[in-house]
């Protein structure tokens, strides 16, 4: 550790992480080790336990005052959204939180009013919903894919304000969440997916387009944010091509946004 500390000029609170179990399990697995690499992390994974703790007291306001909370995770294929979701409800209690991540509409939904389906997955009195793709999906993936029709597009543009404005006059606290990320980094995630065994699941026919379509993604992207941000319920832009700043960023907004200091003991 003297000679870390010469080369990499650690401070003595540094060289204390590195010490710890977390960081030499790290080091030890790394054929070239990289003490400021790991270091790094380290400090990552300290700060995200310390924003985790805020967060279960943040649950226990939304239990013990039966508040509603919903958080939508929208961005382009690998942005990163169900990574973020993960460490977010990582330590929550599961009774009181939901993920929703819908498949495909069924022949039913299909010939439903285009809200319905989310509707029924809205949060009841004590707990926390976080969509992984929401509504929005007609903002931008089903139009660039040809999934719904020009009149159904417009029909959403329209009646997605209104909406929304819906749910938070009712109580719902409505968190929007973009995660972006650029054109050559969605490229490295989706060849990383596909070289490796444990993640090609992930890859889907829409997403083996989603290169191809880049810039129709971008178009419909930015009619969604003209139309659709507005002061009740903006869209909170993350850059996520580091996804450990875009969590931390996605936890501290949800931290400041919910007003839950009743329940810090």
């Amino acid at each position: 550790m003297i000679w870390i500390n010469m080369a990499y000029n650690f401070s003595k609170k540094e060289l204390e992480l590195l010490n710890t179990n977390l960081a030499v399990k790290l080091l030890v697995s790394q054929n070239k080790p990289d003490p400021a690499k790991v270091l790094r992390y380290v400090k990552y994974e300290k700060e995200i336990e310390k924003l985790q703790v805020q967060l279960i007291k943040l649950q226990k306001w939304v239990i013990e005052n039966n508040k509603r909370v919903c958080i939508l995770f929208e961005g382009r294929d690998a942005a990163g959204k169900g990574g973020a979701i993960r460490r977010i409800n990582h330590h929550l209690n599961p009774r009181n939180y939901r993920v929703i991540a819908l498949p495909k509409p069924n022949a039913t939904e299909r010939h439903q009013w285009y809200f319905q389906r989310y509707i029924n997955k809205l949060p009841n009195a004590g707990e926390i919903v976080f969509f992984d793709r929401s509504w929005y999906n007609r903002a931008v993936v089903e139009p660039v894919n040809g999934f719904c029709t020009q009149e159904e597009y417009n029909y959403f543009m329209q009646e997605v304000v209104p909406f929304e404005e819906m749910l938070t006059r009712d109580g719902i606290i409505l968190i929007k969440f973009y995660f972006s990320i650029s054109k050559s980094e969605q490229a490295r995630r989706f060849e990383d997916i596909k070289n490796n065994p444990l993640k090609r699941w992930k890859m889907s026919p829409v997403d083996e387009k989603a290169q191809e379509l880049w810039d129709e993604y971008t178009r419909y992207k930015e009619a969604m944010f003209e139309k659709t941000h507005t002061s009740k319920n903006p869209w909170v832009v993350l850059k996520a091509n580091r996804k450990t700043k875009a969590r931390l960023e996605a936890m501290r907004y949800i931290l400041e946004t919910v007003p839950y200091k009743e329940a810090k003991k």
